[in-house]
């Protein structure tokens, strides 16, 4: 059994579903995977966060946490645009674009999901994947925040590459949102 655990941390992930249990462990027996997790749980070489989701230990990376409780899903929103410089206030929030509009508390974390139409959330463009986790370039994120709030106010749009925004603007299908787009660019370029 020990073996299955030297399994998990060969893994680079810090967060595991049980998706990634049952191809780490090579478990295809439902009933087995779900006692093998169970008792990985109970001698606390797993820790549950919430139903299918596990973290090895404490120090996991809550962005990873984050796009592992939707499938598909990714980092979007005021967390990438914060750390962009794009705007000023903090949120103890993770915000992220998934299939349904959900607030999870897990861990005394906050993950806020929203929802954008299948055309977008399934498109990769403007999407970048590292360290485990999806997460919007912010040209992405401040479209994505734009077609579901139209006249949001951001504090510095300096670092917004406005060619890049146009041609990922595509994917949303949308005359209303290039007309914001156009607005933006000539109020704040």
């Amino acid at each position: 059994m020990d073996n299955l655990i030297a399994k998990l941390y060969q893994s680079s992930k810090t967060i595991l579903t049980n998706k990634d249990l049952a191809l780490l462990w090579q478990e295809n027996n439902k009933n087995n995977l779900n006692a093998k997790t169970a008792y990985y749980v109970k001698q606390k070489a797993l820790i549950r966060l919430t139903r299918g989701v596990f973290a090895k230990n404490n120090n996991y990376n809550p962005k990873e946490l984050a796009t592992s409780i939707y499938i598909p899903s990714y980092i979007s929103f005021e967390t990438v645009l914060r750390e962009a410089g794009v705007i000023f206030q903090h949120y103890n929030a993770i915000f992220a674009v998934a299939k349904w509009p959900k607030t999870l508390i897990i861990d005394k974390r906050v993950f806020t999901f929203r929802k954008l139409k299948d055309i977008v959330l399934f498109n990769s463009a403007g999407i970048i994947n590292k360290d485990n986790y999806s997460i919007a370039t912010p040209e992405r994120a401040f479209l994505d925040m734009i077609y579901l709030f139209p006249n949001y106010y951001f504090d510095n749009l300096k670092s917004i590459n406005w060619e890049a925004c146009a041609e990922l603007a595509r994917i949303y299908n949308n005359k209303q949102l290039i007309k914001r787009l156009d607005r933006y660019r000539k109020n704040y370029a």
